[in-house]
């Protein structure tokens, strides 16, 4: 039965994460998802899910001194494991984040996380509330995903892509910002999707299907 794991790292609270995971799972017979720090348990999962919420240079940190826990998610990347990052979980596949300071991304997606700055000095920042996806690349986690879609964001960053082919989804806001990223077998969105109803939940039940 497929595994899939949603890395703890003391980043946020998980509950609604993994209820949602679970809900999708059942749904689809998307196997068994489990909430884990465990290096060994994020190794032998068949996908891996790494939310973030908060800023850029803690969580990196955070990641980076749990004792094997990166090395474990990174070795799973690289042997082809399908992975989603969510918000901050997304933001560190840039190069690097320059939230309070520089700080290195895992550099799996080009480009860098930046503040959000939008065109129009009325609208406010953090980006917080509903907004419509605008799809840019057809993807098969995108699968019944339209422009138009819904899903909730909070976040004063936004991650720059180097790569336009590497931009999946953006919404308006003043401006593009930057929604959804992928590249091979890895994805990542800015919003949780836990909290977009059906956007999000549509998006969960696609990823726990998806065999790159």
């Amino acid at each position: 039965m497929p595994l899939t794991v949603l890395v703890d790292y003391d980043s946020g609270n998980l509950h609604s994460a993994e209820k949602a995971f679970q809900r999708m799972a059942q749904e689809v017979g998307g196997g068994t998802v489990r909430v884990t720090s465990d290096p060994d348990l994020v190794a032998r999962a068949d996908r891996i899910v790494l939310p973030g919420d908060g800023a850029f240079p803690s969580c990196r940190r955070a990641l980076s001194n749990m004792g094997g826990l990166f090395e474990a998610i990174s070795d799973g990347v690289a042997q082809g494991k399908p992975f989603f990052g969510i918000c901050v979980g997304m933001q560190m596949l840039a190069t690097r984040g320059l939230e309070y300071e520089p700080t290195p991304g895992f550099d799996w997606i080009g480009g860098e996380v930046a503040r959000i700055t939008p065109a129009d000095p009325a609208m406010k920042v953090p980006h917080m509330g509903w907004n419509d996806l605008v799809i840019d690349q057809a993807h098969p986690v995108l699968d019944g995903i339209q422009t138009g879609d819904h899903a909730y964001f909070v976040h004063s960053y936004q991650f720059r892509v180097a790569d336009p082919a590497h931009l999946l989804a953006h919404v308006d806001y003043a401006g593009p910002v930057t929604a959804i990223v992928g590249r091979d077998t890895i994805i990542g969105t800015q919003f949780h999707p836990e909290k977009s109803q059906a956007t999000g939940l549509r998006i969960i039940a696609n990823f726990l299907r998806w065999n790159p």
